[in-house]
């Protein structure tokens, strides 16, 4: 299978080739600082390792990109080069869960290999809140257990023993540990501490989940491709600040009549 990975989310700007020869699957990849800079560079790598895998993008099986959440400003930047270099290749389109993506990237990174696990994704989302969604493993086959949302730091909690796939250890990993501390809840009821890992959407984590994600019907063709904003907004309309500025002016006069 010839993949192309790619996620400009977070931070990290993260790219990978996979490509299969004689059977036996080789990779390239490539890591660099992300945010603004992503838009600028991130077409130009992915072709410079397409060229060192010596693969030509209309033999790709499909073009992998992080579908968010994640910042606003690089997932539109993914989503919109995947769209483009699909459509010119004419190949499908996978997006992959950001946050599937930093699981299996603990998964693949800290744990070894253990048998199955459940593990809580989080990243940073900014204004003082993080995006965090939970996962079961079993051998290399994820299950969603909770669904991506997003919370304050301090309002995470574990999944329900009762939904639970499995009774090993909390773990949690992410890139908001540096951020908020403590405030990341790290106790769940009635348990030890949970794991901490620090992990991110790579590449190379997307390319581990392409084989069940597009056996199960994931892809899609390049106009259908969407990024996953899960917070809606970034700012306030100026309606809504007009009428949080009338609310408070009118809690002042309350207070000093």
């Amino acid at each position: 299978m010839n993949l192309l990975a790619f996620d400009t989310g977070t931070e990290m700007m993260s790219i990978a080739v996979a490509r299969t020869v004689d059977g036996r699957v080789q990779q390239w990849q490539h890591t660099s600082a992300g945010g603004a800079q992503a838009s600028t560079s991130l077409i130009a790598t992915i072709l410079d390792l397409m060229r060192q895998a010596d693969l030509r993008l209309d033999a790709l099986d499909a073009i992998c990109f992080g579908c968010g959440p994640g910042s606003f400003t690089g997932l539109r930047t993914a989503c919109s080069v995947a769209q483009g270099l699909a459509f010119g290749a004419c190949v499908p389109v996978l997006p992959v869960d950001s946050l599937l993506a930093v699981a299996e990237d603990a998964r693949f990174a800290s744990l070894g290999t253990p048998p199955r696990g459940q593990i809580t994704a989080l990243l940073d989302a900014r204004m003082d809140e993080i995006y965090a969604a939970t996962y079961a493993f079993e051998g290399d086959q994820w299950t969603e257990l909770q669904a991506s949302r997003l919370v304050r730091p301090e309002a995470l909690s574990p999944i329900d023993p009762a939904q639970s796939a499995t009774d090993a250890p909390w773990v949690m990993a992410g890139n908001v540990f540096a951020v908020y501390g403590e405030r990341v809840a790290a106790k769940a009821p009635g348990a030890a501490l949970a794991l901490r890992l620090s992990a991110l959407p790579t590449a190379t984590a997307m390319l581990r989940l392409a084989p069940q994600l597009l056996a199960a019907g994931k892809a899609v063709s390049a106009e259908h491709a969407l990024p996953s904003y899960i917070r809606d907004k970034v700012a306030k309309t100026t309606q809504e600040r007009a009428t949080e500025k009338a609310a408070a002016l009118a809690a002042v006069a309350a207070v000093t009549a």
